[in-house]
């Protein structure tokens, strides 16, 4: 995950100030020699850096914080507040456009994701905003990117413009919006051309574009990977272009997140979505507060939620929970929930959006084999239906023909079903204490 070794740092520094009664001027110096230290080997910029910590500094030995009860929390939540603020204060939303369809031009360098980021935001807009957007295949020089998007398109049902790779670009541009009209295409997504570097060709075939096409948004796809490079990219295309936003792709890699956190300064244009994987649906808003959170280890509680309200079934929940409360639990409903968990992505990130996680002996080290959920569901579904709803039925002989059946040892089928028996009684322990509450609706999986 992005940010992971500027996260240990800075909270291992926090950690030092937290809970002190009293906070000297000194102790405030250290403490942003450290956080100084920090971002730089995170590869922010420097002019980034050193603002941010003058910044802060000074409102940390301010009066408010040093007459505050608790003047070492209130040091951290200026430290989140100005890295809040460095990130962009609050969600910057994709524009609408008065009168559709919206043009979008997405822009940016060669093995960005370019085309990848177009099919991730076509999905995005259909999926959470209910719109009808047309992506447009406008870059011709790449041989597979008008196949690629064409692909992407097929596997998301949605429809791509193309007019193959012998037809300007500016002119693929201008009647791919005609065809947005005639067919009530609310957005219009063009994936254009990019280079390994920028040149003045480039640049000038996307002038024109934007010239014919007067975007509502151009947004600049940029590889979080690459660092202070992404910056530097950025501040180019802004200069000649006038992006109006960015797309951070590869945030979920083992990337150390400076160029996150200093493109806004630099530039000036905010961080609009954040790539966080290679499925079509892993494209997420960026929230600056929820990511300055989840770097000073706070947790990520709203974007856990929103997980959860996308990927669980409402009803499956509260029925899962009236057999809780009866005791009645089957393996079939263990697999349900076990589905709608991995809908919501890796369980090692989701994990580290909890408040704390970064405080949990061993968390950190939790490595959550994918591997792990497959076995488990190949033992359960080498079950006959029987077995899955009445587990009591599971002897010796059938438990070899399961672990046969599924590939896996015999122990590995005795753990699962003794975990599953264990897993029932704290759950009927659970329900025993809150006998006579009052009962909660929606539950999150396994909780």
């Amino acid at each position: 995950m992005a940010f992971e070794g500027l996260a240990e740092r800075l909270q291992g520094t926090l950690k030092k100030i937290r809970g002190k009664g009293k906070v000297s001027e000194q102790d405030v110096k250290e403490m942003m020699r450290e956080v100084r230290l920090a971002l730089l080997e995170a590869d922010v910029n420097f002019k980034v850096v050193k603002k941010f910590v003058a910044d802060v500094k000074e409102r940390a030995v301010g009066q408010e914080v040093m007459d505050s009860l608790t003047p070492g929390q209130q040091v951290i939540k200026v430290v989140n507040e100005e890295l809040t603020k460095l990130m962009g204060g609050e969600q910057s939303k994709i524009a609408t456009a008065n009168k559709p369809p919206t043009v979008v031009m997405m822009v940016g360098l060669q093995g960005a994701g370019k085309t990848t980021t177009t099919g991730k935001l076509a999905h995005h807009l259909r999926k959470k905003h209910n719109r009808k957007p047309l992506m447009v295949a406008a870059d011709i020089y790449r041989p597979a990117a008008i196949k690629q998007l064409e692909t992407l398109g097929k596997q998301l049902d949605m429809p791509v413009f193309s007019l193959g790779d012998q037809v300007s670009p500016v002119e693929i541009a201008k009647q791919a919006i005609e065809k947005a009209k005639e067919e009530h295409h609310d957005y219009v997504l063009i994936d254009t051309a990019g280079r390994l570097h920028v040149d003045e060709n480039l640049m000038s075939e996307l002038d024109e574009i934007k010239e014919v096409t007067k975007p509502d948004e151009i947004l600049l796809v940029i590889d979080a990977m690459t660092g202070q490079d992404a910056v530097n990219v950025a501040e180019n295309f802004n200069e000649r272009l006038g992006i109006t936003g960015v797309v951070m792709t590869k945030l979920d890699g083992d990337t150390r997140g400076g160029a996150a956190i200093s493109v806004k300064a630099v530039t000036g244009m905010p961080i609009k979505f954040a790539g966080m994987g290679e499925k079509t649906d892993a494209l997420e808003p960026f929230h600056p507060e929820r990511m300055a959170s989840r770097i000073l280890g706070m947790g990520d509680v709203l974007s856990l939620i929103e997980k959860a309200q996308t990927n669980v079934d409402e009803a499956k929940a509260k029925e899962l929970e009236r057999k809780m409360r009866n005791n009645d639990l089957t393996f079939d409903d263990f697999l349900d929930q076990l589905a709608q968990v991995k809908e919501m992505g890796p369980l090692d990130e989701l994990l580290q959006m909890m408040p704390g996680a970064g405080k949990m002996k061993g968390l950190k080290n939790i490595q959550v084999d994918d591997k792990q959920i497959v076995h488990i569901e190949a033992i359960v579904k080498s079950m006959t239906k029987a077995e899955r709803e009445e587990p009591a039925l599971l002897n010796a002989s059938r438990r070899r023909r399961i672990a046969k059946g599924s590939g896996r040892s015999i122990q590995e089928v005795n753990r699962l079903i003794k975990q599953f028996d264990e897993m029932k009684k704290m759950m009927k322990q659970m329900t025993g204490m809150t006998k006579g509450k009052k009962k909660g609706g929606f539950k999150m999986p396994f909780m």
